[in-house]
This record gives C-alpha cells, sequence and structure tokens, in this order.
C-alpha cells in the first residue's frame, strides 16, 4: 500500500517542482539582455502583438528604436493610453531601456505590434523578430507562440 500512495504523491511532487526548474530564455547584445520573449496564436493577415523584458546591465541608457519580423508586413513600437474610458494603442518612436534597470514590454502596456502578418501564428511555433537599439545595435530573437488568449510567456524547460 505504501508503494501505491508514493506513486498517487510522486505527480504533485513533481508539478510542485516545475516551476523550480523552469528558466528564462536570454539573447544578448552587449549590455542588454531580452528575456522571455513571446507572442499571442493569430490568423494570417491579422495582428499580434510581442512582449519581452529587455534588461539592460550597463551603465549607458538605450532605447528601442525598431522592430521587424518576415511574419508581418510592417512592425511597430506601441503603448496603450486611456482615452476617456477606452484604453487604445498608440505608436511611440522609442522605447527608452534605463542604465542598471529594465522596460517590460506586456499586454496592456508597451509591446510590439505586428500589422499584417504574412503566415499564421501557430502556438507551439517561433518567429524571428530582429530589435534595433540606439547604441546596442541589432539583434535577431524568437518570439515563442503562446496560445491566443495568454497572458504571459509560459515557462521553459
Amino acid at each position: 500500500m505504501t508503494n501505491r500512495r508514493h506513486l498517487f504523491l510522486a505527480p504533485a511532487l513533481l508539478a510542485l517542482a516545475a516551476p523550480a526548474l523552469a528558466h528564462d530564455t536570454v539573447t544578448e547584445l552587449g549590455a542588454l539582455r531580452i528575456v522571455n520573449p513571446w507572442t499571442r496564436a493569430a490568423g494570417q493577415g491579422m495582428q499580434g502583438g510581442g512582449f519581452l523584458v529587455i534588461r539592460n546591465t550597463g551603465a549607458t541608457p538605450d532605447r528601442l528604436v525598431s522592430a521587424s519580423s518576415p511574419a508581418a508586413g510592417r512592425m511597430e513600437l506601441h503603448t496603450h493610453v486611456r482615452d476617456g474610458d477606452v484604453m487604445r494603442m498608440r505608436p511611440v518612436n522609442d522605447i527608452p531601456v534605463p542604465a542598471n534597470g529594465e522596460v517590460t514590454l506586456q499586454p496592456g502596456g508597451l509591446h510590439l505590434m505586428l500589422i499584417g502578418l504574412t503566415q499564421a501564428l501557430n502556438a507551439g511555433q517561433t518567429i524571428p523578430v530582429t530589435l534595433r537599439f540606439e547604441r546596442a545595435g541589432e539583434v535577431t530573437i524568437q518570439l515563442a507562440v503562446q496560445a491566443a488568449g495568454a497572458r504571459q510567456p509560459a515557462h521553459r524547460h
């Protein structure tokens, strides 16, 4: 009977340990660390959002000035602003990345806007996005496609 009890406890213990086993997906560019880039599933011709964290470990601030991807007709840097009782997306010229700090691109805040998707974005795949920074230059990252309603990136193992 004791062995059976252990068999029932094993899956529960593994589920509790899974977050501790998860790790961030990080792409480095000089002093910048792009962490856990992701997007949501969307159909071809639709729009999508790109989300990630940019950490600056250096003493000099930088700015994200543009982004591009073969998966979108064009990309813009966006934010959400309140217009009366409605939240609306608006393009921004750049996204500051403070020295020794970070900026989070997330649903409902700053984000990358993928306009005119050239392909369907299906959960489980990745899409390349090139980020251009004022000082650090360019880096290509992979946005991990999550389910259509996802609110955060899935943990990776």
